[in-house]
């Protein structure tokens, strides 16, 4: 079991920033993907960002150069690092990790709204 807790959304305007973070407690040893999505009402939600232990494995098209994904081990905790904030990027973002067993386990979400 793994016990994930996220932080660090909220409304910030065009071209801001803001972190993600989301912290892991648990069976974290046998974490292998640690992911970011987000999801709009309506809409599927989206696969942002995925990391493993030998780096990042994944970055979606419209937020490259923008948000970056990274982990503190000491820390077990995940981030998102998103930068020049775009209104389309509004939506309910979502940590997610993958243990080595193929279970996976996902946070609350927290609300990221990006507007003037």
């Amino acid at each position: 079991q793994v016990q994930l807790v996220e932080s660090g959304g909220g409304l910030v305007q065009p071209g801001g920033s803001l972190r993600l973070s989301c912290a892991a407690s648990g069976s974290i040893f046998s974490i292998n993907f640690m992911r970011w999505y987000r999801q709009v009402p309506g809409k599927q939600r989206e696969l942002v960002a995925a990391m493993n232990g030998g780096g990042i494995t994944y970055q979606l098209d419209s937020v490259k150069g923008r948000f970056t994904i990274s982990r503190n081990n000491a820390k077990n905790t995940v981030y998102l690092q998103m930068n020049s904030l775009k209104p389309e990027d509004t939506a309910v973002y979502y940590c997610n990790v993958e243990l080595w067993s193929g279970n996976d386990y996902w946070g609350q979400g927290t609300q990221v709204t990006v507007s003037s």
